[in-house]
């Protein structure tokens, strides 16, 4: 393989390093050379390293662009990889003159690049954002700005990500801090506490946001000195900003640093006060130089920075928080050095130069297999997934997340579009390509090139929520039989159909689909009495059985977070508002959950949770936490599907309205008092041998009722608990019984558009 790299050439900071250092380890493995499009530092440093690197720049652009074209096609190169404005506009004028596949790695938000200068924004910052979108694939060096892209409508399947690395195998040399005070003529005393940030002195860097901090730590610690390594457009604006706040004395103006090691071992603590960044390369040295890091919680950083254990995160621009954490640690030594090798410990472990390498090894790899087919608008899929899926439901997120993981199991590569109300965070959280649920004639496009279509998880074949709903589900499965697809119901819930017309069309539809798996025993008799019976049916379990939660270490961390202490017991309720329901019916609920939560709190001394399973239940949380006595925790933070699960492990009752909230609290054991506002709660108690523990319908909800039972679950929690044990260990076998049926389809459908079979190779046996 043969990799082209290019860029501007006049590129400093973490750019330079970035792709210097990738470049070096790449020639290890690959055959790689880097074109830059002027002479300077960054060319120099380069051939100091002995990397293949040659300067185009004739200052004639057709020029350029002919010896580039000339390189590439002479040198037989497989990918062309640009970095920047300059290169990425070249890039796209090859691709459009070559058939090399080519991709750009976006090293900072480009909207904000050219923030300094109103015309550079609009030259260089709208060429780079146009040729942005005609670059093949796309390398991010964080999630976050991977989400941008998703988010801004970049093809998802052509973006990856590589966290910038460093070599940790290199030891640093031995720096005197006393050659350093006297080389930049610092006025500081040896027992001063040194705080250093190093960057560009451009807007974006948010230097204007350190300079406050300083000022806000000089009222408090006189021992606190800051130093500014770095030069720029903004230099003489905070210099003017450090006079007018008389802070002379205390924030010194290093200009350019040439060796960034001499800057960070001679200082205390590290601080990064950018508006936006990826993952800068000044504070991996920082990590490297063993130094306490405070940093703006952007880009990739939180994924090496654990606030508050191994470092600090503070929001862009609040001067006050950083001021806190600087303050903090400047007057506590053992915490700078404790932060410091938390910090370097976890960064050796994954963020090296040989990670980053591999990573960037593999990405040339796949594309280079996949090539100018990722650019084919006529993609194939194996299945296309549908439910209620893009509604912040973390039900219905667990249901999708453990399809997938379930489906990856059984087929090599899978290729998935789900639908959904909000396709963006879909493709964000799950890495797979989904449209509009709405968006029928997208839906029936992608149903040509589909081989399997999947109802997975939930209660979809109802009409209590609206006939509009029953009909929705019901089209879509009459057109994807229309269109020759297999169709699977994935571990559905079914809910009795009363009215005549919703029957007899549910009964019409339903019996032309190849297979139903359903969650529960109840569905299969509500089946039977709509007629149902030409499809295979076979009852399995809700997927979300067989999640693992979070690990103990992080839930301890929320519960910390949320200010309810690591010391219980802990009960836990989840409720819901229901449409179905009267002002005066909800109002009753309500009390009676005030009640029972009260009672709890003051007979066996619990602390409620009320955890909310989609943002809208807070409201009804919050309502029935003010009619209480006692003190009680709604949970605020948007969680994971594991983070809950973990944190329903610490409970030891469950009282639930939301389905899920019993289906992850019986998965672990945790013993359950359910609250029916629809049939599937009790359906679902049932299943699991705990008929026993219906507080009945929430309309007519009994608090005395509600509270004995409680007691008596409190009193026997530790026989349920084994009682649910033994029968969800039998149950969670069977909930990969969905998946191998389900890819037995997408198999079976694959074999018919091939018939040789030849393609059957990518498949794993199941």
């Amino acid at each position: 393989m043969k990799v082209l790299h290019m860029i501007g050439g006049g590129d400093v900071g973490g750019a330079k390093i970035h792709v210097l250092s990738l470049v070096k380890e790449l020639g290890k493995y690959i055959d790689v050379k880097i074109i830059a499009l002027r002479p300077g530092e960054f060319t120099e440093d380069a051939k100091k390293m002995g990397i293949d690197i040659e300067v185009v720049n004739s200052h004639n652009f057709i020029s350029d662009l002919r010896k580039i074209l000339g390189i590439i096609r002479s040198g037989g190169y497989s990918i062309v990889h640009s970095h920047g404005a300059k290169a990425n506009m070249f890039s796209f004028l090859v691709r459009r003159r070559t058939d090399i596949p080519t991709v750009t790695t976006v090293h900072s938000d480009y909207r904000l690049d050219y923030l300094h200068s109103f015309w550079k924004r609009y030259t260089f910052g709208l060429i780079n954002t146009i040729a942005l979108r005609f670059v093949d694939y796309h390398v991010t060096v964080s999630n976050r700005f991977k989400d941008m892209l998703i988010e801004r409508q970049f093809d998802f399947e052509n973006i990856y990500t590589v966290y910038n690395g460093m070599d940790f195998n290199i030891d640093l040399p031995k720096y005197s801090k006393d050659e350093f005070i006297e080389k930049f003529g610092l006025d500081v005393a040896a027992d001063d506490v040194l705080v250093g940030i190093l960057a560009r002195l451009v807007p974006v860097k948010g230097v204007n946001t350190f300079i406050e901090a300083a000022a806000a730590v000089a009222e408090k610690n006189s021992k606190v000195k800051f130093l500014v390594g770095g030069d720029g457009e903004d230099r003489k604006k905070l210099e003017r900003k450090v006079r007018s706040l008389r802070l002379q004395k205390k924030v010194f103006f290093l200009g350019w640093i040439r060796d960034s090691y001499e800057f960070l071992c001679n200082i205390d603590i590290n601080v990064l006060s950018s508006l936006s960044e990826t993952f800068p390369y000044s504070i991996l040295e920082g990590v490297k130089a063993r130094r306490a890091t405070i940093s703006t919680n952007v880009g990739g950083i939180p994924d090496l920075i654990d606030n508050g254990r191994n470092g600090f995160l503070f929001n862009p621009g609040d001067h006050r928080e950083l001021a806190r954490y600087i303050l903090e640690l400047a007057q506590d030594r053992r915490k700078r050095q404790s932060m410091a090798e938390k910090l370097y410990s976890k960064a050796e472990s994954n963020f090296s130069l040989d990670s980053m390498c591999k990573t960037q090894l593999d990405i040339y790899r796949s594309i280079v297999q996949r090539g100018i087919a990722a650019k084919d608008s006529k993609r194939h899929y194996d299945a296309i997934i549908s439910g209620y899926y893009g509604f912040k439901n973390i039900g219905d997120d667990a249901m999708l997340m453990k399809i997938l993981d379930d489906l990856r199991k059984y087929k090599k590569d899978p290729r998935f579009v789900v639908l959904s109300n909000d396709p963006v965070e879909i493709r964000k959280t799950y890495g797979i390509n989904s449209i509009n649920r709405i968006n029928i004639p997208k839906i029936i496009r992608t149903m040509k090139n589909s081989d399997l279509f999947l109802y997975g998880g939930g209660t979809l074949i109802q009409e209590s929520t609206s006939t509009r709903s029953l009909f929705y589900y019901l089209l879509i499965i009459w057109v994807a039989k229309k269109m020759g697809l297999n169709v699977m119901l994935y571990a559905n819930g079914i809910e009795p159909i009363n009215k005549y017309i919703n029957r007899k069309l549910t009964q019409k539809v339903m019996n032309g689909i190849d297979l139903i798996t359903l969650r529960e025993e109840e569905s299969a008799k509500v089946l039977q009495k709509l007629g149902i019976d030409k499809p295979g049916i076979v009852v399995t379990v809700d997927p979300a059985f067989n999640i693992e939660p979070a690990p103990p270490a992080r839930v301890s961390e929320i519960f910390s977070d949320e200010g309810m202490g690591e010391e219980g017991p802990f009960i836990g309720f989840s409720a819901r508002k229901w449409d179905g329901f009267r002002h005066n019916e909800e109002a009753s609920a309500v009390i009676a959950l005030a009640e029972a939560a009260d009672h709890m709190a003051i007979r066996y001394n619990a602390k409620p949770v009320f955890i909310p399973m989609q943002p809208k239940d807070i409201a009804i949380l919050d309502n029935i936490v003010s009619k209480m006595k006692k003190n009680a925790f709604v949970l605020r933070k948007k969680y994971s599907v594991r983070e809950v699960l973990g944190i329903t492990s610490r409970m030891e009752i469950m009282v639930g309205m939301r389905l899920h909230s019993l289906v992850f609290a019986a998965s672990l054991g945790i013993p359950v008092v359910g609250l029916v506002y629809e049939p599937k709660v009790d359906s679902f108690l049932k299943y699991i041998g705990q008929s026993d523990a219906s507080a009945g319908s929430v309309k007519h909800l009994d608090g005395s009722k509600l509270i004995a039972l409680l007691d008596d679950t409190w009193n026997r929690r530790d026989k349920i608990s084994a009682e649910i044990l033994e029968v969800t260990k039998d149950l969670k076998a069977k909930a990969l019984v969905n998946a191998s049926l389900a890819a037995g389809l997408m198999r079976e459908a694959h074999n018919k558009r091939r018939p040789s079979g030849k393609d059957g190779a990518d498949e794993k046996n199941g």
